[in-house]
């Protein structure tokens, strides 16, 4: 969508132009940016990267509102220009404008480490048992903190590559398991909670 509004370049690892170039792109377009960052379906949350482990699920609810709001108005652009960064990284209710809504963009969709008060580290990528040591302490992986306002919700959530899918505790469930690295494509029945790792696409 940056890249549609021209405020970033597409990199050689992008595989944009059919839609770049489509006939109903505009369409397309519309669609996309119109789409939530998290979505409540019977017991479960699903969101791209996580929920920041000083928000409830009501508060990760009415922030990622804010952002699609947002995206559906006259602000788009704006937000578009100023949606990359890693600063502010700690969340403040005083927040307010671009800031506000980068870092609501960044816990929902690029999260992995932080501190128990949300303050984020997005440089670290290797999953727990690998983690930088240089990494201070006090940053775990998001789904780990024990004051987790979230701990007793069930969440669905990808991005984390390096998780392997592995199961990572009660109430979680990871689904990346690598597809764009080669690895399987997982698919999860909401009704069961099973999964399907499929290695044949």
């Amino acid at each position: 969508m940056a890249v549609a509004h021209g405020v970033k370049k597409p990199t050689n690892k992008d595989t944009l132009n059919d839609i770049l170039q489509a006939d109903d792109r505009d369409e397309l377009l519309s669609w996309l940016q119109r789409q939530p960052l998290l979505l409540s379906i019977d017991d479960y949350t699903i969101v791209h990267a996580g929920i920041p482990p000083n928000w409830t699920i009501a508060t990760a609810q009415t922030m990622a509102a804010e952002v699609e709001n947002v995206l559906k108005s006259d602000l788009a652009e704006s937000y578009f220009n100023a949606m990359y960064g890693n600063q502010p990284d700690s969340w403040n209710n005083a927040l307010a404008g671009t800031d506000r809504w980068r870092l609501i963009t960044n816990y929902l969709t690029r999260m992995r480490y932080c501190t128990a008060s949300g303050q984020l580290d997005l440089a670290a990528k290797t999953a727990p048992q690998h983690r930088p040591p240089e990494l201070p302490a006090e940053y775990a992986a998001w789904f780990s903190h024990r004051s987790r306002q979230t701990k007793d919700n069930k969440i669905i959530f990808g991005h984390w590559a390096a998780l392997e899918g592995k199961n990572i505790g009660a109430n979680l469930f990871p689904l990346d398991t690598g597809c764009v690295w080669g690895g399987a494509l997982r698919l999860m029945n909401l009704s069961s909670a099973d999964y399907i790792d499929q290695t044949a696409l």
